[in-house]
């Protein structure tokens, strides 16, 4: 397949990086500056109204005043903090621990799932996440109607996407950020499939509410205590998920490649897994978007334990071309692929719990 050209908002975070003073008392003299992050998206609300020339840039619970060098609460002008603008090579970004350390499955439900659930397949996608049905089910869409397949589906499926984005960041008192993201989107709804698609991944791939929120509600996919929660968001996550999963610039499954993710496990958590490693016809499946990197020494620094992949035949998708992080060296499972356990190790010279797992993308026989 003919390599693809990407394409990112012209107000990239390439080489501009918004901070703000975080210490106790950032007044003080004798304390030391603390410098924290603003997420990425924040960074792209503040840096094009900085480079717009204009006095302010208003985010969610505060503003930025770029005359006093300050941030000041919109609710109390007696809460302020000092920021600055830094500029850095792209090299110099840190790493996102919360990324690729989360459990990439519950661990209440990991195994309830097996692949072969009557309901569980999607022809030539094979194994397909329930979310992914319920969002079709909700949009009327037949099993071949895909934006990927109906271009003409495109600009509405974006709009929706869009407005349920920003009624999830009003939820959580996001609106600033959701808007921010939705706008972005909507730039590409006049273009084709793989120009809406690389755009969905550049916002996938953002340090924002809108992929923590997606995938924690896609991980409660067959928990039955929370299977209202989860389906309350099919119509306003659901577009924008649809979108990000009909990928039409990686049509064919990957194979004969390993991917690793750290992560934080107990005891229990880690027992479920090798109670999974006796049994090589038991199968799990990745219910969310999940991220990995193919660095494995980027991936020991997070957590407790590493999973070592194996991707034997599945649907991924390389971010690196697209994402503000490209070190990170990110490639994304798909909702659906399966997984079985072939082995639980303990190294000691790096202390780590290592999982090793296979990745397959399970077909349907139909």
């Amino acid at each position: 397949m003919a390599t693809s050209t990407y394409t990112t908002p012209k107000n990239s975070l390439k080489c501009v990086e918004w901070m703000w003073q975080a210490n106790p008392n950032p007044w003080s003299s004798s304390e030391p500056d603390i410098w924290n992050h603003y997420s990425d998206v924040e960074n792209l609300i503040i840096e094009r109204a900085y480079s717009n020339g204009e006095a302010r840039a208003v985010l969610d619970d505060y503003y930025i005043d770029f005359q006093a060098n300050r941030q000041i609460s919109n609710t109390d002008d007696y809460k302020q903090r000092p920021v600055k603008r830094v500029v850095r090579n792209r090299e110099d970004k840190h790493l996102r621990e919360e990324r690729f350390v989360d459990l990439p499955v519950s661990t209440e439900r990991f195994v309830d799932l097996p692949v072969s659930t009557e309901h569980s397949f999607g022809g030539e996608y094979g194994w397909v996440s329930p979310f992914i049905i319920e969002v079709r089910r909700d949009l009327k869409l037949e099993p071949d109607e895909l934006p990927s397949k109906k271009p003409e589906m495109i600009p509405q499926l974006v709009e929706q996407a869009a407005q349920g984005i920003i009624k999830e960041g009003k939820y959580i008192r996001k609106e600033e950020e959701a808007k921010e993201l939705a706008n972005m989107l909507r730039e590409q709804k006049n273009n084709g499939i793989e120009q809406v698609w690389q755009r969905c991944a550049y916002i996938y791939s953002l340090e924002s509410f809108l992929y923590k929120t997606l995938n924690a509600t896609m991980r409660l996919v067959g928990d039955k205590e929370h299977e209202s929660v989860w389906r309350s968001k099919i119509r306003t996550l659901g577009p924008f998920c649809l979108l990000l999963w009909d990928d039409p610039c990686n049509k064919k499954a990957k194979t004969k490649k390993t991917l690793y993710r750290g992560a934080n496990l107990n005891r229990e958590q880690i027992a479920k897994y090798e109670k999974m490693a006796k049994n090589n016809d038991e199968y799990g499946s990745f219910q969310a978007f999940t991220s990995c990197s193919r660095n494995r020494q980027k991936a020991e620094v997070f957590g407790n334990t590493l999973f070592i992949m194996e991707v034997v035949i599945a649907f991924t998708a390389d971010l690196v071309g697209l994402s503000e992080y490209p070190n990170e060296e990110e490639e994304l499972i798909t909702p659906g692929v399966s997984f079985c356990v072939t082995k639980v190790e303990s190294d000691r010279k790096i202390n780590r719990h290592l999982i090793y797992l296979k990745l397959r993308q399970r077909f349907s026989s139909k």
